[in-house]
């Protein structure tokens, strides 16, 4: 998912992504490298429960205004396929609607992504536009090895420090690697062709996933249901909606969906409910890093306040 404007960037890297794909690297608990996963408007949410958890007891309630009604989930299973695929639309939508009119000095505009102005995150969330469509067309027969909360797993900062890691500097050479390789490509587009290829590449994205037939698609050294594969796409939008729209005024609210869903995957990880001052926004942010823990935090989170950022 970039790395947070004027992050310190003295320290190793703790995890990194493999190059062309779209990850995040955290260092210290600040955001360093792309993964390929904030205005804060104002708007008051309260809604019945979501579809798209069949399973899951989830109470909605009226959140502060600017966030999303925060839900407490029993579960995490069952995703429904149409909700999961409409997420991912939804929070294109918001991209493609956030970028289409931008001029090149917005593109220019700095993000939550250290060293990375909205051209560049832009870039990196077509990157994982183009995934989705060859995913959606790569069926698998193999068996499921993960869904959309384990699927992220993968990207706990902790892994580059386990023992079958190959080390920071190995994790820091290839971010650094794929960070200069988006500047540079992003860099390339004349004005406004980037934002057009996105909006192009997102919804041709999104209409091979409702054309999907499969059971199964094969993405990254994984095999997930086409929900579970929709619902990461989804989660990788809501949080670089966040890192895109921190310096562009009047950017429309996340969608409450796609962040639903983003604290699905963070309680999963945590394996215990989140704090109940966090409304979605919050969560996502805190969840992936993107905001550090204050004290309040973690007295809250109590030894669970270690795991933190849950993924990158």
């Amino acid at each position: 998912m970039g790395h947070t404007l004027g992050a310190d960037v003295r320290s190793p890297p703790r995890r990194v992504a493999p190059r062309g794909s779209s990850q995040t690297v955290f260092r210290a608990g600040n955001i360093v490298a792309a993964r390929g996963i904030q205005a804060r408007q104002r708007s008051l949410v309260t809604r019945p429960p979501c579809p798209l958890f069949r399973r899951c007891q989830i109470r909605s309630a009226g959140g502060p205004p600017g966030r999303s009604a925060h839900r407490k989930i029993a579960g995490v299973s069952d995703l429904d396929r149409a909700t999961a695929l409409g997420a991912v639309e939804a929070g294109y939508q918001k991209v493609t609607t956030v970028t289409a009119g931008l001029s090149e000095a917005d593109l220019m505009r700095p993000t939550r992504c250290a060293g990375w102005a909205v051209a560049d995150v832009l870039y990196h969330q077509l990157l994982d536009a183009r995934r989705a469509l060859r995913t959606f067309a790569s069926p698998s027969d193999a068996p499921v090895d993960c869904d959309d909360v384990s699927y992220w797993r993968d990207y706990a900062p902790g892994e580059a420090s386990s023992p079958d890691s190959n080390g920071a500097t190995a994790y820091a050479d290839e971010s650094a690697a794929h960070a200069r390789y988006v500047r540079i490509a992003a860099s390339a587009y004349p004005p406004r062709t980037l934002a057009w290829e996105w909006s192009e590449t997102a919804a041709a994205a999104c209409r091979a996933g409702r054309a999907c037939g499969h059971r199964a698609v094969t993405t990254q050294g994984h095999v997930l249901t086409v929900s579970s594969f929709a619902a990461t796409l989804a989660v990788e939008a809501a949080v670089h909606y966040l890192d895109l729209t921190v310096d562009l005024p009047g950017a429309p609210i996340s969608d409450p969906g796609s962040l639903a869903l983003v604290r699905r995957v963070l309680t999963g990880l945590l394996g215990a409910p989140l704090p109940d001052s966090w409304d979605d926004v919050t969560a996502a942010l805190k969840g992936t890093g993107r905001e550090p823990l204050t004290g309040e935090d973690r007295q809250a989170l109590g030894s669970s306040a270690g795991k933190f950022p849950l993924f990158a």
